[in-house]
């Protein structure tokens, strides 16, 4: 049994238009744990399930903590995510919706990932990174995998960065696919560009803060297989800024009637802006990673 679904692929006619481009859009804002992360950390925890693991711990505030409550409810297995105290109240009760349980630990989520991995050791459960672990990414590839069964080779794909899992995913599913020529446009906000920072430092770069609305690309410092990849693929970084990500979220909702969150209107951007990276292709596939934290009235605001 799969916890992921297998998402639409379809041509967005606005979009390929504005941009004078077939465009794309791999739809996993329809997953039923409302983004693409359940297809890695759903797949990570089937396997700890089947080596015998019990409980599972952890540690976002977000869409990772979602999955892992949605994958433990599925699998029914006891699950606890850590969350920080910025945590909204209406995210935490999502996940408790899904019989998880929800610990308040750290003001940010470098800290609260700490109180995890030591709650982890100490009941001898499955510790469940938001990005940074192969059979996360493993389970991430599947994207490209379906991509590659429907439409034939891109000449680009977009995606949002936070910690790099989804990107390191995409990644691998282009090489296992023969696809390792097509460059990936890897987007972050300029509040949150520890992925454009670390490649131009050649090395990783722990930012001082997070200051953007776009809070699922909040990590400080990217995963060290971003980086490896970074040197075996042709990734080009891009930043946009807060008000083109909401911008993008809402044209996104008025043409296709979905609604996700700003760091998923931070891909959307690129191509709403017209961006001149992407000049020279002809074929786009963005990658739509949807979403818990958004509602109308949030980005009405901002």
């Amino acid at each position: 049994m799969k916890l992921h679904i297998h998402t639409p692929l379809i041509e967005s006619p606005e979009i390929s238009k504005i941009t004078g481009k077939k465009v794309y859009l791999k739809l996993e804002n329809t997953q039923p744990s409302g983004s693409f992360k359940i297809r890695g950390i759903g797949l990570l925890c089937q396997r700890a399930v089947e080596e015998g693991k019990t409980q599972f711990i952890s540690s976002s505030g977000g869409n990772a903590g979602y999955a892992a409550a949605y994958a433990g409810k599925m699998l029914g297995i006891k699950t606890t995510v850590f969350v920080p105290t910025t945590t909204p109240q209406e995210t935490i009760a999502k996940i408790e919706q899904l019989n998880a349980e929800v610990n308040i630990s750290g003001n940010v989520w470098d800290e609260t990932d700490k109180f995890a991995r030591k709650f982890a050791e100490q009941i001898n459960g499955l510790y469940i990174s938001p990005f940074d672990h192969s059979v996360i990414w493993e389970g991430h590839a599947t994207i490209v995998d379906e991509i590659a069964e429907e439409i034939e080779k891109p000449d680009a794909i977009i995606l949002s960065v936070g910690g790099g899992g989804l990107l390191c995913g995409v990644v691998e599913g282009l090489h296992r696919n023969n696809w390792q020529d097509v460059p990936v446009i890897a987007v972050e906000t300029y509040g949150s560009a520890s992925f454009h920072e670390a490649q131009k430092a050649g090395k990783l770069v722990t930012l001082d803060k997070i200051d953007t609305i776009a809070k699922s690309l909040g990590a400080k410092t990217v995963s060290t297989q971003t980086l490896e990849w970074n040197k075996k693929h042709e990734i080009k970084s891009i930043l946009v800024s807060d008000e083109q990500t909401v911008d993008a979220c809402i044209n996104f909702a008025n043409h296709h009637r979905f609604l996700v969150e700003p760091a998923c209107g931070a891909s959307l951007a690129i191509a709403y802006d017209q961006h001149e990276v992407l000049k020279n292709a002809k074929t786009i596939v963005i990658i739509v990673c949807g979403g818990i934290g958004v509602d109308l009235a949030k980005l009405k605001n901002n």
